[in-house]
């Protein structure tokens, strides 16, 4: 038996970019999810870490990202890890991971400054 499960709470590094796979949208966009600065037994601070993720969504996902998610949304993500593997135009090989979206939940939005009245 095997797991790949991954569960993230984070906020939307930039506006997701929608494409296309025939008929199929997808959207791309990064996830920042951080650890807060502490202090060891040691004494010694640690300070705060952010990792970024690269998130995918497909179809319906895809079209509610387009609508509702937006630069600074914080978003809770179920989803799998996937590593795609491929050669760049000078025959470079170059990897991937991405966590590929199957369900999430929009926890808050970012407010468009434009937007207030």
């Amino acid at each position: 038996m095997s797991v790949n499960k991954v569960i993230l709470v984070g906020n939307v590094g930039r506006d997701p970019e929608i494409r296309y796979v025939g008929e199929r949208p997808y959207a791309t966009f990064s996830l920042a999810t951080s650890e807060r600065a502490y202090t060891n037994s040691n004494g010694v601070q640690m300070p705060e870490r952010t990792e970024w993720h690269n998130i995918v969504m497909w179809d319906r996902h895809a079209e509610t990202a387009e609508r509702y998610i937006t630069k600074g949304t914080k978003l809770y993500v179920e989803g799998k890890l996937r590593t795609r593997v491929w050669q760049d135009s000078n025959a470079i090989k170059r990897s991937v991971t991405e966590i590929v979206v199957e369900a999430f939940d929009i926890l808050s939005r970012s407010i468009d400054p434009n937007m207030q009245k």
